[in-house]
């Protein structure tokens, strides 16, 4: 066993007493010491530890051992490292020493360590070790393919990592192998599988070999400069490009409105654009049902920001907008992230925006769904549909959202920018000049903030680049917010228009966390930078988009200080501001400290190799700048404030301007301070091939460097890149695990191991290394939590994967790759930091001052660390970068050539951190020094490096193939030659002709590339080598297909030529084509050191082999695959749907064949018009192919059109990109499904009872076989019982009821629970899965209690599948199978022995997705291939019957042509898209097939987007003429032509000849009258003969007892049958059907056939391609014309409405509120009546008379309404045809639920009449009425769930009290009174025996109410009514007013006479 041993003795020297630890680490496996406590001096650790190893020490590994002060409450100090190489170890096996330790910056320290090492080799095994193959395949060269652990932990910082690396990494461009293996020796340490299995038995202690880490064991690693970066190969910009978007919502109804007697309207508006639904007058709960489509051509991500309002606006008509009810808002992308990106059956709260203390203010049920191109929503089925009435259960919300929404303040506080470009040309700023005579800053500044559809914008700040705001926005919505972004925007002020500087986005998922430990939404107050087009400024910005945040930015615009934070409001506090309307405040300054301490950061960059410049660019001298914020820029960079006031030395970029533009004066101070120089000097460019320049460096590099100053917030930037490291590590072995998957490689599971051991280390690393300055400045809340929860996070990743580690097994790979895949998306999630710090470093090519390409690279990326982990990816390496166009110019064909290449070394660190910024460079250079002298010139950074080391190789690149290349050409072919790009070299291969896979076969050399930098460093990291393969055009320019990229095996001139690593083998290489992939390249690629003895040394080249190519090199022998000899049978067919070639029709075509140089000819076809068919139909031909079966060549198959003189054109072509599906293997004889099983050889009796267990998510009723039979009397006690349980059961359905409609709704029912069970199921799995993985967490003891319950679980199960008769028993209809997809999907498109190839001709689309695709298919091949290898085995020619013409296709039908009869039954279709602007469709059917086509105008069907059609049509045919069939929908217009809504194509040919039968679906039970009768006119039993025949079983042998044996199988079932007359029958065919139904189950020629069905077909619509325009359900049924005529179709019309009457009487009326005062003396009373109306309420609401003044509720009425109605009892609903408006043409059918109205209302005379109260009664479930007034109570609606309720239709006559409610102002209910009503149901033809009067007339009338007098109007018997209103109320008061007013008379009469009285007596007269 190899090891390696350490014993670590003492640690000496220390300073100050305390705890020490010491941890050592070799590969990547650490271990930690015991703790040394209280050591004063030395330590004595005396520990030794030991690592098994599998692969030999080599001598460049390290060994580090690291000692800490050991703390238990902080984090450990590292006191110093002890590094050394263990050369010495490896050569001598034993060492020992004492050595110092060194610090950090690497200075050594007077602690020393004493330490003792061995290594024990396995004594004479190490040659076993070393060579030998892996996996033991002779030619499958794995280079050192090892399962290793790329640890995480790499060595220090000098770039000595353990970094091995699997062959298949994906790096993620293509495959490309990174051989990483010794220097030293050419065989790489490789492992026999089975030694390492031994090994790791030894280990594990004989545990099975599966569980056993093979990181231990298999770390094959070795000393790797890692010095160059990967490059990504995808070209072109995704984001930023216009796709199509359909969103559709349904509005189906709305409830508990608040408000009194509304008219309500829902508004749908999304964007700005905005719909309407219809009005519903007086209702709270208004039944809509409409259907509106919104479409979109937009950017993914300005779609999904786009936001949905679900308004509900009360009366609103077009004279008055009417008043807000409520709203509810969404973003488009909350949907699109959804389950199937749709809500379906949802209830959306609505909410006030004016008023946030309201709480709900109603519901509205709707289904939302948001398609892109190429999504298919399955829509969940919708017959019949069942009430979801659970609103709560139902809510509008993503998942994990609460449904109680709080209210909350969200505030933006605006602080400052800094940076901002110029808005404004210079002339306008002189002009302004002259006349105000000062300079101006040329912007206007503001900030504009949108979130959640609203917008708030800061105060604008005029003149100024760097404006000071500091204003809060303050948005108020619903928190959690249904909206993802806010939107910051800088705008620029102008008098024109405002035009956008730069935009950022918010991801509010990114800066809050909704987990239980979890925070609200906070950022900042942190810098976030902006960045957009470049900074000149034009009038007409070609790329203004980019500042709206469209796409890439090209540049830095600005960045802006800002913070968000958000609070949570308490509604019931009274103070509180209920609108939510944006408002703005002013808010005080922050420090300057607050975002971080300013530190001065450096960046250095040298340009190593600049390639493949665009010729476009001109051949003027080219430069490169490099900037970093405005630093660096000296074009349009700075843009200095005017006004002069001196800042402090933090954040000045202006005197840093000045430093760039006065960089003539020698500013090196004391600190050798410098001068940025951020671009190479001009260089004129130098041809390199036809599209390409390239700079001449050669040995002279040139380099810049740029000081800025920026806010030290690296921390950030330090957990993401540790967070991105071991995300691309996880990437990359995720790549590699998929490889092996799918390259049929052994043991993926143990790379998936080693995989989750990386990332558990790799997590626990993090959580170590990112809890470090945390007291540093600047840091904000969001930092702290983020910093939390990602700790968390990783930490529980670390324990989850570790988890996972251990149920790998060889059967849960796929599995688990799965889980894995979930991390990664997580770790990307996490990375992504969402407070910037360091601007991003943009790269510009300029030519003549002109910006012409860009790259940009994050700042992160290149950031350095002292910490190894927490370095960017690219800093301090070398990276290929490729530069592209800016904006929009860089999409499409002009995005994918690339403008330049350039090898760049890039370092951005502190400016104090500078001294190992060269450290990563290729040695062997001497620095260039700027010319100027001064006194601080040793620190400089050089301008210039000069390589004095150089090295000489030769490149043979082997090009082999090319497979499923882009076609460029109009003949759907293209004329390929690759182009091959090493360093400064190119060359091309042959052209091709006309083909999409050539192989090349072609070996290309390179001589003489000179390489600079040390051999050994260029060995482990050779430059990349581009491949791009154009289409060689006769006339113009070779046009651009695609483009790869790959990494040369390298051989240095002191190693064998030998295996493994050389020769090398050919892999796969992705092609890429902008985003999009364009094929795959097959080659390999060596470069060779030429040493001394110049080329002779090298392996030698054969000469060209083939005269006639030339002197082209062929790909030598060793690399070139293995072939051996197979033979290719193709079976020809036939041809279809050939279009048009050059006009010219298609007459005598032939298909021409092709493999690998080899090929075949079908027969001519003579007429093409006449017999599509070949005359032969098997051929072959052989050929040699590779062994390897991944390695195969593509198949091409051409149609040619023969034409007069012999000539050929070609028609279309396709190419078989894969052969192993067309592989042959012979059927094996052991499995069971040949012959009879070995392990019974009796005969295997089937069992007919149970359900066969239902396929997992596979959508088949299966029905159980005794259906047929009679209910078992078990059943019927069952049913007894279950009547005295109360539950009413319904009656046995009546035979003559059933129609093929209640087959089909109880299909759909069954179709719906087994969907339901199915989620069931999965949950349950996932449950259980949870409940093992935490048993497993937690040891045996859960296990057992898991068990338990698990047990208890399954016995609950088994109990409700016995339970599942308890639900109301369903009647037993026979039922048929609705899949809600199309048949094809569901039994392989019908292929199982004839294929359609897809002919393509003409240019393949550009566009992203090749959606365009369709529109290159000028039709199809139909046939077949056999491949095998040669010689075939005897036993199959053997057999009997072999016939040898047809080789492996036996018994195929022939191809002769068929008459056939064709009967299409269209269902219905559902979802349609609208046709109108009314957003309605009239849709009609439209049947084509061959020539004949059937148009079902008439009957179309008005203003439906959910029509039922309902009918059969009969076609007949010829196939093959005549076999594709169209079934459209069109929408019919009184106007114009008819418009396309959508068509489906089917092929009937397929489904004519497959074995699955698809002529005419097999029922589940055998009946000969009623609605499932037999309508194939083959009875089962004639149908089984001939498939036992046909597939020569021994069979049917009908037996007694009521048995049938087929093959070794047994059936059983019953053997009478009952005819019309009810007379029992024997019969066979019970038997024949069991059999049929269970075809899969025979052994051989067994498949599933297809059942009597109904599928669900996606409408299309070829405008609006990948997107689905509704979908139609129907089948269709095939009958041969030479056999039986079939008997009349199925009538499938839609059911008719049953005519009804209802006849509600309403008797008396009590406690109803009162309303009015009197008038006369102030009491309350009311004039009652009562509306009640039940379809809508304008056409037949119905009034009873009025009962006046009552003055206690109490009303008399005795009134009869009668509603006349149409009802469909299957869907339970009124059918109601009416004019939509005066306009309309004809009438709509709208379908609404049953629901009676009840209003009770206050009658006035002069205003309108107030309304008191309502009640709702669906008549199929209402609650039953209370027997007396007083038991009548708000709870028979408030808890209607819970009461019994009654159907009108079932119980017919029902009398009863029933509540009237309204809500008040607090929207409760409340009651406002009671009425007794009797519903009396009869149907049209009761009706008209027993007629009854309206009201109370003639016939039947009522009588008269006894109402008391008062009632009486007062003004008819004036004194009758006043004793009855003032006597009897009043008589006191009126006697005492007389009294007094007689006093008062008298009083009066006595002043009056008494002055006469007293003259008189005065006088004495």
């Amino acid at each position: 066993m190899m090891a390696l041993m350490v014993h670590l003795k003492t640690v000496a020297h220390l300073r100050g007493k305390g705890d020490k630890i010491a941890k050592v680490t070799f590969r990547g496996l650490s271990f930690y010491s015991r703790v040394a406590e209280n050591c004063e001096e030395v330590a004595h650790f005396n520990e030794t530890f030991r690592w098994p190893i599998a692969s030999k020490l080599d001598g460049n590994e390290m060994l580090e051992i690291q000692v800490y002060n050991y703390s238990k409450v902080f984090s450990n100090r590292l006191i110093g490292t002890f590094c050394m190489v263990l050369q010495k170890v490896a050569e001598e096996g034993h060492l020992e020493l004492t050595d110092t330790l060194t610090d950090d910056n690497n200075t050594s320290i007077k602690t020393n360590v004493t330490i003792e090492i061995r290594y024990q080799p396995m004594d004479g095994m190490v040659g076993v070790w070393s060579d030998g193959d892996f996996l033991d395949v002779p030619d499958d060269r794995d280079g050192t393919f090892s399962f290793e652990t790329d640890s995480l932990l790499s060595g220090q910082s000098h770039g000595s990592g353990t970094a091995g690396k699997g062959v298949f990494s994906a790096m993620k461009l293509g495959k490309i192998k990174s051989s990483r293996d010794d220097h030293k020796k050419d065989e790489p340490a490789v492992l026999d599988m089975e030694d390492l299995d031994k090994k790791a038995m030894r280990l594990a202690g004989m545990l099975e070999p599966d569980t056993i880490s093979l990181a231990s064991v298999t770390a094959v690693t070795t000393d790797v400069s890692n010095k160059r970066s990967k490059p990504d190969i995808k070209m072109e910009p995704s984001s930023g490009r216009p796709v199509d978007y359909q969103i559709s919502i349904t509005v189906i109804e709305a409830r508990q409105l608040i408000g009194l007697n509304m008219d309500p309207v829902v508004c749908v508006e999304i964007g700005d654009d905005k719909k309407y639904t219809s009005m519903k007058e007086s209702t709270n709960c208004p039944y809509y049902n409409e259907y509106f489509v919104f479409d979109f051509h937009v950017p993914p991500h300005v779609m999904f920001d786009k936001i949905i309002k679900l308004s509900v606006i009360h009366s609103k008509n077009l004279l008055r907008s009417g008043t807000l009810v409520g709203t509810f808002k969404m973003d488009v992308g909350t949907v699109y992230f959804q389950p199937e990106h749709q809500f379906y059956h949802k209830w959306a709260i609505l909410s006030d925006p004016d008023d946030i203390t309201a709480g709900s203010k109603g519901y509205i049920k709707c289904d939302i769904a948001v398609v892109g191109k190429g999504d298919n929503i399955k829509t969940p089925h919708k017959a019949n549909e069942t009430d979801e009435d659970d609103i709560e259960g139902n809510l509008l919300l993503p998942e994990g959202i609460p449904a109680e929404r709080q209210w909350a303040r969200f505030y933006v506080k605006i602080f400052r920018a800094e940076g901002l470009p110029k808005m404004n040309t210079s002339i306008m700023a002189n002009v302004k000049k002259a006349f105000i005579g000062e300079n101006r800053d040329l912007v206007d500044p503001y900030v504009q903030v949108h979130f959640a559809g609203q917008k708030g914008k800061t105060s604008v700040q005029k003149s100024s680049y760097e404006p000071i705001w500091n204003e809060q926005i303050i948005f108020t919505e619903l928190f959690p917010p249904l909206c993802k972004r806010i939107k910051v925007q800088i705008r620029d002020s102008d008098k024109v228009n405002d035009v956008a500087i730069g935009t950022h986005f918010i991801d509010l998922r990114k800066i809050s966390n909704d987990g239980d430990k979890g925070f609200l939404p906070t950022m900042g107050p942190a810098w976030v930078n902006m960045y957009g087009s470049t900074r000149q400024y034009t009038l007409m910005d070609e790329h203004q988009d980019l500042n709206d945040g469209l796409g890439e930015g090209v540049s830095f615009r600005a960045r802006l200080l800002l913070s968000v934070a958000v609070e949570i409001l308490d509604t019931t506090s009274p103070e509180i501001f209920s609108s939510t309307e944006v408002h703005v405040e002013s808010v005080s300054n922050i420090s300057e400290s607050a975002t971080g301490k300013i530190e001065e950061f450096f960046v250095f960059g040298s340009f190593l190799e600049a390639t493949m410049i665009d010729r476009k660019t001109g051949d003027k001298p080219i430069s490169f700048e490099i900037t970093i914020g405005n630093y660096g820029n000296q074009i349009d960079g700075v843009s200095k404030p005017s006004s002069k006031k001196k800042k402090k030395d933090g954040e000045n970029e202006e005197e840093e301007s000045e430093l760039i533009q006065n960089s003539s004066e020698d500013e090196a101070d004391e600190d050798g301070d410098l001068v940025s120089v951020s671009s190479t000097p001009p260089m004129k460019p130098v041809i390199t091939d036809r599209n390409y320049f390239h700079l001449p460096y050669f040995e002279k590099k040139p380099c810049i460097y740029i000081k800025s100053w920026w806010q030290d917030q690296r921390r950030r930037l330090y957990n993401s890149n540790m967070m991105d490291k071991i995300a691309d590590k996880l990437e990359e072995g995720l790549n590699d695990v998929q490889e092996i998957i799918k390259t049929e490689k052994a043991f993926p599971e143990r790379r998936l191991r080693g995989v989750l051991e990386e990332l558990s280390v790799g997590c626990s690393r993090f959580v170590c290394l990112a809890n470090k300055d945390v007291n540093q400045a600047g840091r904000t809340k969001l930092d702290r939590e983020r910093l939390k929860s990602c700790m968390r996070e990783m930490d529980s990743m670390g324990q989850q994967a570790k988890q996972i580690r251990t149920q790998v097994k060889k059967n849960t790979v796929r599995d688990k790759l799965k889980l894995v895949q979930n991390f990664l998306q997580k770790l990307r999630f996490l990375a992504d930091e969402p407070q910037h710090s360091i601007p991003d470093v943009f790269i510009w090519m300029m030519n003549n001052n002109k910006r012409i390409a860009y790259a940009r690279i994050p700042s992160k990326d290149i950031l350095y660390s002292i910490v190894d982990e927490e370095t960017g990816k690219d800093c301090g390496k070398v990276k290929a970068v490729f530069l592209k166009l800016p904006g929009k110019k860089g999409f499409g064909p002009a995005g994918w050539t690339v403008q330049a290449k350039l090898e760049l070394y890039l370092w951005l660190g502190l400016n104090k951190q500078r001294k190992d910024f060269l450290c990563g460079l290729p040695n062997g250079f001497e620095e260039i020094k700027a010319t100027k002298t001064g006194p601080g010139l040793h620190s400089m950074p050089p301008v210039g490096l000069v390589y004095d080391m150089k090295q000489v190789f030769q490149l043979r690149a082997h090009m082999y193939q090319a497979r499923s290349l882009f076609a460029a050409d109009s003949s759907g072919l293209s004329d390929p030659f690759a182009r091959v790009f090493f360093s400064t070299h190119s060359q091309v291969t042959e052209v091709l002709s006309e083909t999409l896979c050539p192989t090349w076969d072609q070996l290309l050399v390179f001589d003489d590339v000179e390489l600079f930098g040390e051999a050994s460093e260029l060995r482990d990291d050779p430059p990349i080598i581009v491949v791009e393969i154009y289409d060689q055009d006769t006339v113009g320019k070779a046009e651009f297909i695609g483009r790869t990229f790959a990494k040369p095996t390298i051989k240095m001139c002191d190693e064998h030529y030998a295996p493994p690593r050389f020769p090398p083998q050919l892999e796969y290489f992705q092609i890429y084509r902008g985003n999009c992939t364009a094929g795959e390249l097959l080659a390999a690629f060596e470069l060779l050191q030429i040493g001394q003895g110049g080329r002779a040394d090298l392996p030698p080249l054969e000469g060209p082999t083939d005269s006639e190519r030339g002197p082209i090199l062929p790909v030598p022998l060793g690399i070139r695959p293995v072939l051996s000899r197979y033979r290719i049978e193709v079976l020809f067919w036939g041809l279809r749907d050939l279009k048009r070639i050059n006009l010219a029709q298609v007459d005598r075509p032939r298909v021409d064949i092709e493999c690998a140089g080899r090929g075949v000819q079908s027969a001519l076809i003579q007429n093409y018009k006449k017999n599509p068919n070949f005359s032969t139909l098997v051929k072959w031909f052989e050929v040699d192919l590779p062994e390897n079966e991944l390695l195969h060549p593509p198949l091409n198959i051409r149609v040619v059109d023969c034409r007069a003189f012999g000539r050929y054109i070609l028609v279309g072509s396709h190419a078989v990109s894969s052969l192993r599906r067309f592989i042959y293997s012979a059927p094996d004889k052991t499995s069971n499904n040949w012959a009879t099983p070995r392990s019974s050889p009796s005969d295997i009796v089937v069992n007919m009872d149970g359900d066969p267990p239902v396929r997992k998510m596979d959508t088949v009723v299966k029905l159980d076989a005794v259906s047929f039979s009679l209910k078992s009397d078990k059943d019927k006690k069952k049913k007894k019982k279950k009547k005295k349980g109360g539950m009413e059961e319904e009656d046995e359905p009546d035979e003559s009821v059933l129609d093929w409609w209640s087959k089909y709704f109880a299909s759909i029912e069954t179709l719906k629970e087994i969907l339901r069970a199915q989620e069931a199921a999965q949950a349950e799995a996932e449950e259980r899965e949870d409940i093992e993985i935490a048993a497993e967490t937690a040891g045996s003891k859960t296990k057992e209690r898991g068990k338990e319950k698990k047990n208890s679980k399954d016995k609950r199960k088994g109990q409700a599948a016995d339970g599942s008769e308890r639900r109301p028993v369903k009647a037993k209809v026979d039922e048929l199978v609705v899949y809600n997809k199309e048949l094809e999907s569901e039994y392989g498109n019908f292929e199982d022995w004839l294929h359609t190839f897809n002919l393509y001709r003409g240019k393949a689309g550009e566009d992203d997705e090749h959606a365009l695709d369709d529109d290159r298919i000028v039709g199809r091949f139909k046939g077949s291939l056999c491949i095998y290898k040669l010689p075939v085995s005897e036993e199959i020619t053997r057999e009997a019957g072999f016939d040898p013409n047809m080789g492996m296709f036996q018994s195929i039908p022939h191809n002769d042509p068929v008459n056939v009869l064709v009967r299409v039954y269209v269902v219905r279709a559902t979802d349609l898209h609208p046709a109108d602007i009314n957003g309605k469709a009239d849709p009609y059917v439209v049947i084509k097939l061959g020539k004949s086509e059937v148009k079902d105008k008439e009957n179309y069907i008005s203003k439906q987007l959910n029509p039922v059609f309902g009918k059969s049509f009969d076609i007949e045919a010829t196939f093959p003429m005549e076999s594709m069939l169209t079934v459209s929908v069109y929408d019919w217009d009184l106007v114009g032509t008819d418009d396309l809504i959508g068509e489906t194509k089917i092929d009937l040919e397929n489904r004519f000849y497959s074995k699955f039968r698809v002529t005419c679906g097999i029922s589940s039970s055998y009946s000969v009258h009623g609605y499932n009768s037999w309508r194939d006119p083959m009875k089962p039993s004639q149908i089984l003969a001939k498939l036992c025949k046909d597939g020569k079983i021994d069979g049917p042998h009908y037996g007694p007892g009521g048995k049938v044996k087929v093959a070794n199988r047994i059936f059983t079932a019953p053997t009478e049958i009952e005819d019309e007359n009810g007379l029992k029958k024997q019969t066979e065919e019970h038997l024949a059907l069991t059999v049929l139904n269970h075809w899969e189950e025979i052994p051989r020629v067994g498949c599933k056939l297809v059942p009597e069905h109904v599928e669900t077909r996606p409408l299309l619509n070829p405008d609006k391609p990948g997107i689905e325009q509704g979908r139609i359900e129907m089948w269709v049924d095939m009958f041969p014309m030479d056999m039986p005529a079939p008997g009349p179709a199925i009538d499938i019309s839609p059911r008719k409405p049953k005519s009804f009457e209802l006849r509600v009487i309403i008797w008396n009326t009590d406690d109803v509120i009162l309303e009015d005062d009197a008038f006369m003396t102030g009491e309350k009373m009311s004039d009652i009546y009562v509306r009640g109306w039940l379809k809508g309420q304008q056409e037949d609401k119905q009034d009873t008379d009025v009962h006046y003044h009552s003055l206690t509720g109490e009303g008399n009425f005795n009134w009869r309404f009668v509603f006349p109605f149409d009802y469909l009892m299957a869907e339970e609903k009124i059918v109601i045809s009416k004019k939509e408006s005066m306009f309309s043409w004809d009438e709509t059918e709208y379908k609404i639920p049953p629901r009676l109205t009840l209003q009770v209302w206050d009658a006035d005379h002069f205003s309108a009449d107030d309304f008191l109260g309502a009640i709702e009664l669906d008549l199929n479930r209402f609650p039953r009425g209370a027997k007396t007034a007083k038991q009548c109570t708000l709870d028979m609606i408030r808890n209607e769930q819970d009461l019994p309720t009654i159907s009108i239709f079932k119980q017919k006559r029902v009398k009863g009290w029933w509540p009237f409610v309204a809500r008040n102002e607090n929207d409760e209910m409340e009651l406002t009174g009671k009425v007794e009503a009797e519903l009396h149901l009869v149907t049209a033809e009761e009706a008209e025996k027993s007629p009854v009067g309206l009201g109370r007339n003639e016939p039947d009338p009522l009588e008269k109410p006894n109402r008391p007098d008062t009632s009486l109007m007062w003004f008819l018997t004036p004194l009758k009514s006043i004793r009855y209103f003032i006597w009897h109320n009043y008589r006191w008061l009126i006697l005492k007013v007389l009294g007094l007013i007689l006093l008062l008379l008298m009083l009066g009469l006595f002043l009056y006479s008494i002055p006469g009285y007293l003259v008189k007596k005065m006088l004495g007269a």
